[in-house]
Formats: C-alpha cells, sequence, structure tokens
C-alpha cells in the first residue's frame, strides 16, 4: 500500500592527526578539554586555518564515488546554539561543496541498485553534551574535529536497502583509509530522513529525520518503527497531525523513537560565507589524487586472479582489515583456495564475542605458516584444526612448535608406509580380487585402513601413491 522514501546523512570523521581549523589533536579518549585552543573555544580574535589535509581526503573520497570535485568551494557559517558549540555557528559547507554529486551501487536481494550521492561537504564536529542525574557537563575535544557529511539521494526505498547503502559507504571509507569509521566512538554516524506514500505518487510528504543513529542494527530498527508508525497514523487518519517536520531520537531500548525539536529549514540557519576564510581553490596535484583499489576492484580481482567464489570474494572485501589478512596469505605463493577456506571458515569460525579479525589471537602470519604445513605435507588436514586450536588459545606457541607439542607430524616414511599397506591387502586378499576384477571403489577402502592402522599420521598423498603401485 505504501512505498517507502528514504535519505541518508551521513557524518564521518576524517583521521587527520589535527583539527580541521587548528592544530589540536584529535585523538579519541582524552580527558576532557584538553585538545582544545582559543580556535575550539571561539575565544576572541581566534581565526581559523583550514587543514589541508582534510581536503585532500575529501577529494579522495569524490573520486571513489565518481562525483564532481568542484575546484572552488566555500565554507560558510551555519548559526545555531547548542552548549556543545560555544561560537554559536558551525563553519561547514553550503551551496558550493567540494564534492557534488556521485553514486554507488548496492545489492539487496540478488538485484543491482545504484543509490545517487547529492553531496559531500567539509565541516567541523561540535563538541559533546554528557548529562549526569543532577547536572550537564560539555567536553570540547571533539569540536573542530574534520567532518565529511554524505547525502545521499532519497533513493532507498527499504530499511535493508538503507543498512546494505551504509555497509557499503563504509567499506569504501574505511579502504580508502580516510577515517577509522568506528561507529561505536562515534566517528561513523547517520541521521535518516524517511517518509511515506501512497503506491504510484509521486510526491514527497512530510519526512521525518532520525538523529544520530550509529549501529546497522539500531538504523534497521529506527527506519522500520518509523515506517509503522507514519504507516499506522495514514491509516487511521491521524497522518497530518502525527507526522510532522520534526527531528527525532531512537531509544534503543524501547526500539522507538520519539521527538527531539522541530525540523529547521536551511533559511533558519542563515547561512553566509564565512568572512574568516577564502573560498576553497584546489590544485592541479590536489584533483589528480591516486586512491587505492576499492572493495569491488578487490573483489573482481580475487575472482579473476585467484579463482575466489564470489561468496567468499565477498566475505574477504568486508572489511579492510579481511582483505589485508588475505593478501598477506597469498603473497606468500600459499594455495588460494586453501587460504580462502582456512580464513574464511576456520579462523573465522573460532572468531566470536569481542574478537574480529583485527585483535585474532592468530595473526596471518601464523595462519600463513598452517597452510604451509598442510602444503608441504607435514600435517593432514584434520590435524590441522587441531593445531589451530591449539595455538588460537595458545598465542606463544608457533605452529611447529604446536605441531610437536600435539605429536600431530605427518608420517612420509614410505618403508612404514608400505609394511602397513602390505599387511592391509594381505588380510583384505579377497577384495583385492574384487578390486582388480574392476571394483574401482574398493580403492578408498584399503586407503582408510591404511590410515586406521598408522593412527592418521600417515601422509594421505604417500598412501595413494604406494597403494597404487601396489595394486598394479
Amino acid at each position: 500500500m505504501f512505498e517507502v522514501i528514504i535519505g541518508l546523512e551521513v557524518h564521518t570523521q576524517l583521521n587527520t592527526k589535527s583539527k580541521i581549523f587548528c592544530s589540536c589533536a584529535t585523538s579519541f579518549g582524552e580527558a576532557p578539554n584538553v585538545n582544545v585552543c582559543p580556535t575550539c573555544l571561539a575565544l576572541p580574535g581566534a581565526l581559523p586555518v583550514l587543514n589541508e589535509n582534510a581536503l585532500r581526503k575529501a577529494v579522495s573520497f569524490g573520486k571513489a564515488i565518481n562525483a564532481t570535485i568542484n575546484k572552488t568551494s566555500i565554507f560558510n557559517r551555519k548559526n545555531y546554539f547548542y552548549p556543545d558549540l560555544p561560537k554559536a555557528y558551525q563553519i561547514s559547507q553550503f551551496d558550493v561543496p567540494i564534492v557534488e554529486g556521485g553514486e554507488l551501487f548496492i545489492n539487496v536481494g540478488g538485484e543491482d541498485k545504484r543509490i545517487g550521492i547529492t553531496r559531500a561537504h567539509l565541516e567541523e564536529d561540535a563538541g559533546k553534551n554528557i548529562h549526569e542525574s543532577s547536572h550537564s557537563k560539555v567536553d570540547l575535544n571533539r569540536a573542530g574535529t574534520p567532518l565529511l557529511e554524505i547525502v545521499s539521494e532519497p533513493d532507498l526505498r527499504s530499511s535493508d536497502e538503507a543498512v546494505a547503502y551504509l555497509k557499503k559507504l563504509h567499506s569504501i571509507i574505511r579502504f580508502l583509509d580516510i577515517s577509522d569509521a568506528n561507529m561505536q566512538e562515534g566517528s561513523f554516524r547517520c541521521d535518516a530522513n524517511v517518509s511515506i506514500r501512497p503506491k504510484g505518487e509521486s510526491r514527497l510528504y512530510t519526512r521525518v529525520e532520525i538523529k544520530n543513529l550509529n549501529s546497522f542494527r539500531f538504523i534497521q530498527k529506527a527506519i522500520d518503527y518509523e515506517v509503522q508508525r507514519q504507516s499506522t497514523a495514514w491509516e487511521e487518519g491521524t497522518y497530518e497531525s502525527e507526522v510532522v517536520q520534526e527531528t527525532r531520537l531512537f531509544n534503543t531500548t524501547n526500539l522507538t523513537t520519539r521527538s527531539m525539536r522541530n525540523k529547521e529549514d536551511s533559511a533558519e540557519y542563515r547561512y553566509f560565507p564565512e568572512p574568516d576564510l577564502l573560498p576553497v581553490v584546489l590544485d592541479e596535484k590536489m584533483l589528480e589524487i591516486q586512491i587505492p583499489e576499492l572493495p569491488d576492484e578487490k573483489k573482481a580481482r580475487y575472482i579473476k586472479d585467484f579463482g575466489v567464489k564470489q561468496g567468499d570474494a565477498e566475505v574477504l572485501i568486508s572489511s579492510l582489515e579481511m582483505s589485508r589478512f588475505f593478501e598477506s596469505l597469498v603473497e606468500r605463493g600459499l594455495n588460494p583456495k586453501l587460504c580462502v577456506s582456512w580464513l574464511n571458515t576456520e579462523l573465522s569460525g573460532l572468531l566470536k564475542g569481542d574478537l574480529s579479525i583485527e585483535n585474532s589471537p592468530v595473526s596471518a602470519l601464523k595462519l600463513g605458516d598452517l597452510i604451509a604445513r598442510i602444503e608441504d605435507g607435514t600435517i593432514s588436514g584434520k590435524a590441522a584444526k587441531e593445531v589451530l586450536a591449539f595455538v588460537f588459545e595458545n598465542v606463544d606457541f608457533s605452529i611447529d612448535s604446536a605441531i610437536e607439542k600435539l605429536n600431530l607430524k605427518q608420517v612420509s616414511d614410505d618403508g612404514a608406509i608400505e609394511k602397513i599397506a602390505e599387511e592391509v591387502l594381505k588380510a583384505n586378499a579377497d577384495k583385492v580380487a574384487e578390486y582388480k576384477a574392476g571394483k574401482d571403489k574398493l580403492f578408498g577402502f584399503f586407503v582408510g585402513q591404511i590410515m586406521k592402522e598408522g593412527k592418521g599420521a600417515f601422509n594421505p598423498a604417500k598412501v595413494n601413491e604406494i597403494l597404487k603401485a601396489k595394486l598394479g
């Protein structure tokens, strides 16, 4: 009955060492109000000086989404007052942003879809309000941290599409290395603009902004709740009174949204050009910045060069750390299919709770050593799983020392294998006759018996080689 219209505004903190308009550090987790200066505090006479590295990172993002990079862009004053904004205005870009237009592609339900990006502009972050039982505090360490605000077109039609778009955007930002995009620390957060309309209509109805969402799960829950709230109001005839242009907050406990304030129009911000900053003019060197290989390009290369299946390739590009882990394995000349299996399935299966590929107890070097020992026949695949589980819990052990500790080294000695093979064939003379008469499937039976007698320590390749010779 209804079509959902969603547009997203993403604020990502750029990972510059200093703030956008001063030399204060942008480090996270410091004591309150230590990374501040007259500019951060808006003291009289303090003037902003633009951080060139923030410009470079914005240009990199623009190139990654096939956008127009405006050679000349302008900073404006966006006037509003909150306790964590001591100037009572924010320096931001408005009518002439540094990045204009652009696109990225998502895949939901097996279908590719283009999502337009209206703009990406630079601005400064505000500080942080800390509310306690009887009073509030203001920490201005974050004030002045460079932000890139990325505004999508209203092209998204479901919470699933919104989450797919955000995950794709998050991945691009991480692969570009322009932000750590840590959602828990607030360096990648989202405002969702949500509205509905009867299917078949083209006009846009009242949109509601849900502010400061910082997890993919809560973004999905917030959008779904808001769609349901608006749909119910429409069906009950209360849409015009209940759905107004406003900013709402999402309650992560009861998974509902509530009204925060009326939504301002751009005129209420009284934008005008920032008088303390000249227009930004990019030189040719800045415009010719080279960007690294992006997730989609990596996926195509993994499929083409390493024969990786599409589903596995998507797992490998799911994060920058996962991609780096895989590439460090194949750079050693290891079998790519083994690398994929042991990374995507075996190691990832052990990473639970707070553990991820970023803080895995088993490093890429150690997993590579394990795969190398499988390839050279030192241990079997079955034994390798036992070794991996052991070094996962005992990080001080190397792969070789773990193999010795667990006594899992394969026997490749021809004499030992030949002796057992002869005994198995002698004990199963009737089956040997059947095999020679054409019952080829019995070969697996003989292999199994030899491995059993060798207590799983024989090298399977050697067993196969010797058995074939003995059976003629």
